[in-house]
């Protein structure tokens, strides 16, 4: 059964429009001009109780505005949504009171005050028993290891740090949704993967619903079995990373480690893409050459001390799809 449910969701925005010049403010202030720019055009989806979702798009898609809506801080220009049997904008209390958020450029927590006094704050806030804040703080110790700095004043933690705390301030009451906005944004590799392990922990122990929305498309790969994309308001696909990469991604990349420096190496339909002498990287379509035969081809003419074949990265098909732009595809897409 679904927990959110998201049918033909519009979103208009009235924009004023100003002219340049003196005379142009003078008129745009006496006779003012607006034209409407639709954010959100029509969208429909529906998300699962516990799904881990990526909801991801260039600048200016739409995914903003989206999830401001699902959490009831926008109401639509048309559409409904329900999201746990609620209206997000007509039950804004109830709805707060059982939704978590995490934004990677700005923090919940008390800037000169220790960690733990937030989280003590927020205890109040959401009236959690005394018993359930502790089994809670226990488990996010644990896993985050928030006792190494809760002690200290927020402004004195590293970004990693914070973000544990932050990650952990947005789960303390034990919310049915949470919503990431670029959650490892700045953290090295280290701290992006205690962060996603703790997301996925948290997700499978307490089937939380997880919408995130990232550039960083290591965090959907790690975290996410489903992803949306939205360009210019409207979805274009809703799958899986791996399906995306299966339709999209044409090229595969073969590095060969020769044994002897070799140069001028011509295939048909494959292209020398880097030369370092004993070691080539070669560039070609997987659906017109085929990787084994390659291989094969390779040595019998010369001498191999290793290879490695590398499939298209995510990151770099969806930068892709954003420069190029992709059509909905009927069959992967499933919302059309």
């Amino acid at each position: 059964m679904s927990y959110i449910e998201v049918n033909n969701l519009v979103k208009d925005y009235k924009i004023n429009v100003k002219k340049r010049g003196i005379l142009g403010s003078m008129q745009s202030l006496l006779i003012p001009e607006y034209k409407m720019i639709r954010a959100v055009d029509d969208i429909s989806f529906s998300i699962k109780k516990g799904e881990m979702v990526g909801f991801i798009g260039p600048n200016g898609a739409g995914k903003s505005t989206t999830v401001k809506m699902l959490t009831g801080i926008l109401m639509p220009t048309s559409g409904n949504i329900i999201t746990g049997g609620l209206s997000p904008h007509s039950d804004r209390k109830k709805n707060a009171a059982r939704i978590g958020a995490v934004f990677g450029q700005r923090t919940q927590l008390w800037w000169d005050l220790p960690a733990e006094d937030t989280f003590d704050l927020l205890r109040y806030v959401y009236k959690m028993p005394e018993k359930k804040f502790k089994a809670n703080m226990e488990t996010f110790n644990e896993l985050l290891g928030l006792n190494e700095f809760i002690s200290k004043p927020v402004r004195q933690l590293s970004l990693g740090q914070r973000m544990r705390a932050d990650i952990a301030a947005s789960l303390i009451h034990d919310p049915e949704i949470v919503f990431f906005d670029e959650p490892t944004i700045g953290l090295d590799v280290v701290a992006k993967q205690k962060v996603r392990d703790f997301v996925r922990h948290m997700n499978k122990e307490k089937n939380i619903t997880m919408l995130f929305t990232t550039h960083d498309m290591g965090d959907i790969e790690k975290t996410c079995d489903r992803m949306l994309i939205i360009d210019k308001g409207k979805i274009i696909y809703d799958g899986t990373p791996d399906d995306i990469k299966k339709k999209y991604a044409k090229y595969r990349t073969l590095i060969i480690d020769f044994v002897e420096k070799q140069s001028g190496i011509e295939i048909p339909g494959v292209e020398v893409c880097e030369d370092k002498g004993n070691k080539v990287q070669f560039r070609f379509i997987k659906d017109e050459v085929s990787a084994q035969e390659l291989i094969s081809s390779l040595t019998k003419k010369y001498e191999i001390s290793d290879f490695t074949l590398q499939e298209a990265d995510i990151e770099n098909v969806i930068r892709e799809i954003y420069e190029g732009g992709i059509k909905c595809d009927e069959n992967l897409c499933g919302v059309c």
